[in-house]
């Protein structure tokens, strides 16, 4: 996290508490995994397309 992002969690934890800041965080933080996730399980699909 470079200076700017954590300036920003800093401030939205000070506007809405931990619990909002921690899940923003999170969601912000899985994004890539989940978008890798699912281009694996389009190219399953798709796999289990051809073979059927």
């Amino acid at each position: 996290m470079d200076m700017i992002e954590i300036k920003a969690l800093i401030m939205i934890i000070g506007n809405f508490g931990f619990p909002v800041a921690l899940a923003i965080y999170l969601l912000v933080r899985f994004e890539k995994k989940i978008e890798t996730l699912t281009e694996a399980i389009d190219r399953l699909k798709e796999v289990i397309r051809i073979r059927n």
